[in-house]
């Protein structure tokens, strides 16, 4: 008898994975549906049927109309069975099945009738189907005894009649409103779930009224809920009415907060939670409005309940963001939560630690962390060592040991996302932190030694060959760069080639062994790097015929190419071979494409290795490369802005044009980028006319034609206006694309001699005044704010008029200033009736400009603003209003 047990408990895990309804067919269901029809009713038998079809329609199975119609007629012929238990699932089908509103029809007397049962399940289940299924009209024939339901004495019927009325809400608002009597009857239940279903209930009825809200809140706080439920939603609702009522009290005493306080001392974890949360998230809280909840947090995090530690020390770990002083009282309590069985709050407590841990408790940290790292995914050591990075800049001298560890978990098994941080994280300290460079590209060039990532190796081969030669010791570097060449594929051993003659450029004592290791490179098996040896060769002058200067050789290696690559491609693949040597001046410097002028999409700011410069964007560079390579807009300065490209025609028209509009302190000068869509035809002497009748503070003084426009071949025309010094001239232009058509033969591809001239309207073109201003964030907008003098601050109020919401409207001023939202404040919660909005930006003439927006909307949906602005100069300010009030 011991075999067959033992067999069973070998197969147990294939058991757990098998499914009752593994390989059902909708055809085969549909036909065991036929046993609803059966005059004997079997209802163990019609359950499981109805099992099998919602599981089909919850696995994502669509019934053709005539299949969910047969389906429909057939389950509502078991109203006839007394089972409970099967008329349970009728109802879970009937919902799932959604019937037409002529198929309603036939089941709408059952369900009214089960409504009036004596039996309380029957009546629960048939008001959430009926309130589900039925359409206004109906609804107002049964709204009666939906109030009745709502005030039952069986916490059954009155839930599902409030859950019903959140729904209805959404579609037939009208209705519900009416309840409000009975849905504030049933706030007073003893029932926990009554309670909380009628408090979501009427607060939603009540959402956009912010004084009916208030009042809401106001009468419940004093003691009438019970249900912990109900707390915790009265609790986010307090919160609400604080935020919302933010601008609007003048003392230092916030509504609501000591009802906040109280409820830190409930006898409900949830409502503790829920309440220590809310004070956390106030706006601007203070440390004295956050000691009693972090007090209370550091009860729970020596709690035996695991939720109870995690709620608490993910809460914790929001709150050291902004308040990491606020937090140090729990730092022996979270340090005993680093060997936590659960990994989630280990790695919540570690990351808390780094944030709020001073100088002294760092290498105790550190040893900690060394033991816990092997025991998480790799999700989980990503935030670590983000936090240990942020710590190391927070701490500079404590560079080396952090460092070290680093390095330690680098030799560690990881994937690439997790090896990536901790290469970014190195190259960040070395960067910031002068006395890390050594060390910290001595454990760059061991952790190459056996990487397994051609990204990461290319990448760290790039920074030694920028950081290696302004060591102190360069040559030993070289030994680990040359082990490259030998032991990997063949894109390292390129890279590798190119660190080398860095090294060789840059630090003239390794030169001639740096000539001998390359020369062992030409005879490499990939032809990449026999060609960079062979051009790096030449260029150090290792033949001792032809060398290049130190400054020419340094800029070729280092400096970034100043000519598009795709130019440079199709000169040198037009370039016939000849006496005279290809010349690189010869290669056109316009952009053809416009790859730059894409803009990206907002999001986190890079770090790390390719991280590019923190002044003036790439886009930006590149055109002020181009424009100060054109002598006829040379003279016109320093690059201010360059918008993205706006289209002036249709998709798949003749040509394609867009404008880039670039901004300077004294001109605004065009870029037009056109395309010629028709093999057929060569456009010659291309130019865009501009009338500027309505830019009256424009004047028109440059304008550089394109000569040729071949078939697909993007190409430049530009014009440029002149305006007043420092001011946000605005205005609209009109453009006619002129241009000569030469017919293309199309089998020899030859243009013939003579064209005609003809022209192409294109769009109208706007200058606003979001044009002018750089959108540039700050890291903490409340200290930026403050240390900017408040002379230079003014403050107005506006009306916007009448708004669809309060997000249209923040979203109108946004655009309107063209400037960086910061702090996540450009997310306007739904409902909202208040909202803060903060902006920060650059402003022509390089002027820093910080904005404060307080919005407001009525009952009647008419939205009031209020401005603040502080920037450098004053008269910045008093711009940014006057855009305002003409905008």
């Amino acid at each position: 008898m011991a075999q067959p047990f033992a067999k069973k408990d070998d197969d147990r895990d294939e058991e757990a994975e098998y499914s009752p309804f593994l390989g059902i067919e909708k055809g085969a269901v549909l036909q065991e549906a036929r046993v609803f029809h059966d005059p004997q009713l079997d209802p163990r038998r019609c359950s499981q049927v109805i099992t099998k079809l919602l599981y089909l329609l919850n696995q994502g199975e669509t019934f053709t109309k005539v299949e969910a119609t047969e389906v429909f007629f057939a389950v509502t012929k078991l109203f006839q069975s007394r089972d409970i238990g099967l008329r349970r699932m009728v109802y879970l089908m009937i919902k799932e099945i959604s019937p037409s509103s002529d198929e309603v029809i036939m089941v709408t007397s059952s369900l009214m009738k089960d409504m009036t049962s004596r039996t309380d399940v029957y009546r629960a289940n048939a008001i959430r189907v009926l309130c589900q299924i039925t359409d206004g009209t109906l609804l107002g024939q049964i709204e009666r005894y939906l109030k009745q339901a709502i005030v039952d004495k069986n916490p059954v019927v009155a839930s599902a009649a409030l859950v019903s009325g959140i729904h209805i809400l959404q579609t037939n608002p009208e209705i519900v409103k009416r309840w409000s009597n009975e849905v504030q009857e049933a706030v007073q239940s003893r029932a926990a779930l009554v309670q909380f279903h009628a408090l979501a209930l009427l607060h939603q009825i009540r959402q956009n009224d912010r004084l009916a809200v208030s009042k809401l809140v106001t009468s419940l706080t004093r003691g009438t809920v019970r249900s912990p439920l109900a707390q915790c939603l009265l609790v986010r609702y307090a919160s609400q009415v604080i935020r919302e009522s933010a601008n609007n009290f003048q003392t230092g005493e916030r509504p609501f907060y000591d009802y906040l306080e109280s409820c830190l001392r409930h006898k409900s974890e949830m409502v503790i939670l829920e309440a220590a949360r809310a004070i956390t998230e106030l706006s601007g809280v203070t440390n004295r409005e956050l000691t009693p909840a972090i007090t209370v947090l550091q009860l729970f995090l020596s709690s035996s309940k695991p939720v109870l530690r995690f709620a608490a020390v993910r809460t914790l770990n929001k709150v050291a963001m902004t308040h990491p002083m606020a937090v140090t009282n729990c730092n022996i309590d979270m340090e005993s939560l680093i060997s936590d069985q659960n990994r989630s709050i280990a790695t919540l407590a570690i990351t808390t630690l780094l944030k709020t841990g001073n100088e002294s408790s760092v290498d105790r940290l550190m040893k900690q962390i060394t033991n816990f790292m092997s025991d998480i995914a790799d999700e989980f050591k990503i935030v670590v060592v983000e936090a240990i990075r942020s710590l190391c800049i927070k701490f500079p001298l404590k560079y080396r040991s952090l460092m070290n560890f680093l390095s330690n978990i680098l030799r560690e098994e990881g994937g690439f996302e997790y090896k990536k941080a901790i290469v970014d994280s190195i190259v960040i300290l070395i960067r910031d932190i002068q006395e890390a460079k050594e060390i910290g590209l001595l454990h760059l060039c061991e952790f190459i030694e056996d990487c397994e990532f051609t990204y990461l190796s290319t990448q760290i081969l790039h920074f030694l060959g920028i950081e290696g030669p302004k060591t102190a010791d360069p040559s030993k570097f070289i030994r680990y760069i040359y082990n490259r060449v030998h032991l990997e594929n063949a894109t390292v051993r390129a890279c590798a080639v190119t660190t080398l003659a860095k090294f060789g450029a840059t630090v003239d004592s390794l030169k001639p062994r740096i000539i001998v290791l390359l020369r062992r490179c030409l005879f490499d098996s990939d032809d990449e790097v026999r060609d960079r040896a062979t051009l790096y060769l030449n260029t150090l002058g290792a033949d001792g015929s032809v060398a290049e200067t130190d400054n020419d050789v340094k800029e070729f290696l280092f400096d970034s190419l100043d000519i598009p690559l795709v130019n440079l491609e199709t000169s040198l693949r037009n370039y016939e071979p000849s006496d005279q040597p290809f010349d690189i001046n010869s290669v056109p410097k316009e952009i053809k494409a416009q790859p730059l002028a894409e803009k990206k999409a907002p999001g986190k700011k890079p770090i790390g290795l390719g991280a590019p410069p923190t002044a003036p964007s790439a886009a930006v560079d590149a055109y002020d490369k181009l424009l100060s390579s054109i002598p006829e807009f040379a003279s016109y300065g320093k690059l201010f802005k360059s918008s993205a490209p706006v289209e002036l025609t249709e998709a798949e028209t003749e040509y394609a044009v867009n404008v880039v509009k670039h901004i300077f302190d004294h001109h605004v000068l065009f870029q037009y980028n056109c395309t010629n869509t028709i093999p057929e035809q060569l456009l010659e002497n291309v130019t865009v006319v501009v009338d500027a009748s309505e830019a009256e503070e424009f004047s028109e003084v440059a304008s550089k034609p394109l000569k040729s426009l071949p078939y697909d071949s993007p190409g430049q025309t530009f014009v440029a206006f002149e305006k007043t010094d420092g001011v946000p001239a605005v205005g609209k232009f009109s453009n006619v694309l002129k241009f000569i058509v030469k017919e293309v033969d199309p089998t020899t591809g030859e243009a013939e001699e003579d064209g005609v001239e003809d022209e192409y309207q294109l769009e109208d073109l706007e200058v606003v005044a979001a044009d002018y201003m750089q959108k540039v964030g700050v890291s903490n907008f409340r200290n930026a704010w403050e240390s900017m003098d408040p002379e230079g601050e003014r403050v107005d109020e506006y009306g916007l008029g009448s708004r669809e919401s309060l997000a249209e409207a923040v979203n109108a001023v946004m655009n309107l200033l063209g400037m960086q939202p910061c702090e996540g404040t450009e997310a306007v919660p739904s409902n909202s009736r208040s909202h803060t909005c903060l902006l920060s930006g650059v402003f022509i003439g390089n002027v820093k400009v910080l904005v404060r927006l307080s919005f407001g909307i009525s009952g009647q949906n008419e939205v009031a603003m209020k401005l603040a602005v502080r920037s450098e100069d004053e008269n910045v300010s008093n711009t940014i209003h006057e855009i305002v009030a003409s905008g």
